[in-house]
């Protein structure tokens, strides 16, 4: 009767370990995420000073600046970390409007507005690599053995990677 009540207070010890375990990695992908919607939101706050400095320069491109305006509102109404990315390439898409002129390329505050967006463009790419790290973690767990058994009884999910838009695995293009 002894082993038997040993045995089942292990069993339960193990369950509420992993169950605990399993919630805590779920919940450090749900950080790395915030993570990442906190660098995009810090990158888009800067377009309407670089759409504002740029657009003296690039007039004729105005359905550019128009269509960015737009899909920041709706980043920051849905917080879509997909959407996100696509509105990051579009300002990456600005920035290279920019090399064809050399006026705005001398500019110090368009200068200082492209170094802000390179440092938000590397923090955003730590967060993402965060992000994976996290995923990949919690989907170990979720998929490997005893600890399966425990996602499946509990129906944890796998998570999926951030993964960059096709187009943006692309050089820019005009």
């Amino acid at each position: 009767m002894g082993i038997l009540i040993i045995i089942v207070i292990l069993l339960l010890a193990y369950v509420l370990l992993t169950y605990n375990s399993l919630i805590r990695k779920r919940n450090k992908i749900k950080q790395a995420a915030s993570g990442i919607d906190v660098y995009l939101t810090q990158r888009f706050e800067l377009i309407p000073n670089l759409v504002e400095c740029v657009k003296g320069y690039l007039k004729h491109e105005k359905e550019i600046f128009e269509e960015v305006a737009k899909m920041r509102e709706n980043y920051f109404i849905n917080k879509n970390l997909k959407e996100g990315e696509i509105l990051n390439n579009k300002c990456n898409k600005i920035i290279a409007l920019s090399e064809n002129y050399p006026e705005l390329k001398a500019s110090e505050q368009f200068l200082g507005l492209q170094k802000k967006l390179s440092k938000m463009e590397s923090q955003l790419q730590a967060a993402r690599r965060i992000y994976n790290a996290e995923v990949n973690t919690y989907n170990n767990a979720v998929q490997t053995f005893p600890s399966n058994l425990m996602a499946k009884l509990f129906n944890f999910k796998e998570e999926d990677y951030f993964q960059a838009e096709e187009q943006a695995k692309n050089n820019v293009t005009l």
